[in-house]
C-alpha cells in the first residue's frame, strides 16, 4: 500500500467510498455465466481469448440490456460498465499492452461493446434468426461452433433477465 493512499484511506480523511461495490457481483456473476460449459462445451464458442472476450460482451450486453429498460438500473449500469472498462484495463496490463497505448485500447473495446449492445438489442427485438446473425458477426466459433444454439441460449438468459426485478438483477440471482 502507498504511503498516500494510507493517508487518504486513513479514518482522518475518511475510507473513499467504492461507488461500483453495489454492481461487483453482478459483473462477477456475469464472468462466472460467460464461462460456463455450455457456451464452449455445447454451443462451439472458442475457447480463445478472443472468444472468451465474445462469450463476456455477450452476457454484458444482455445484461445492460435488461438494466436500460428500468429507471432504477440506469446509474447502476454506468458502474457495471466502469467495472467491465477496469476489468478489461488491468487484463490489457496483465497480457504485456503498455501504459501508452492501453487507452487506445479500451476505446477499441468500449466500441466493440457499443456496436454489440446496439446489434444484440436490435436482434432481441426481432426473431430468431436476427439473433444468429447478430451472433454470427460478432462471436469467435470454434470449428463445431453452432451460432443458432448460442443465440438460442442467449435469447433464454435475455428472457431470464427479463423476469428479473431490479432488486434480483443487482443482486446477481440470475439462475442458470
Amino acid at each position: 500500500m502507498s504511503f498516500l493512499s494510507r493517508i487518504f484511506g486513513s479514518p482522518l480523511f475518511g475510507k473513499r467510498r467504492d461507488d461500483r461495490a453495489q454492481v461487483r457481483p453482478l459483473w462477477h456473476r456475469i464472468v462466472e455465466i460467460a464461462r460456463e460449459k455450455q457456451w464452449y462445451a455445447d454451443c462451439g464458442v472458442a475457447d480463445t481469448v478472443p472468444g472468451r472476450f465474445d462469450a463476456i460482451t455477450l452476457v454484458l450486453s444482455l445484461v445492460l440490456l435488461r438494466m436500460e429498460g428500468e429507471d432504477a438500473l440506469i446509474e447502476p449500469s454506468v458502474r457495471l460498465t466502469e467495472i467491465f472498462v477496469e476489468d478489461m484495463d488491468g487484463q490489457l496490463r496483465e497480457s504485456g499492452v503498455g501504459d501508452v497505448v492501453v487507452g487506445k485500447h479500451i476505446g477499441k473495446l468500449m466500441s466493440v461493446l457499443g456496436g454489440r449492445l446496439g446489434a444484440y438489442r436490435e436482434a432481441l427485438g426481432q426473431d430468431e434468426a436476427a439473433m444468429v446473425e447478430a451472433v454470427t458477426r460478432n462471436v469467435s466459433l470454434a470449428e463445431s461452433g453452432d451460432p443458432a444454439r448460442v443465440a438460442r441460449q442467449a435469447m433464454v438468459l435475455s428472457g431470464q433477465l427479463a423476469a428479473l426485478s431490479a432488486e434480483d438483477v443487482l443482486a446477481a440471482r440470475i439462475a442458470r
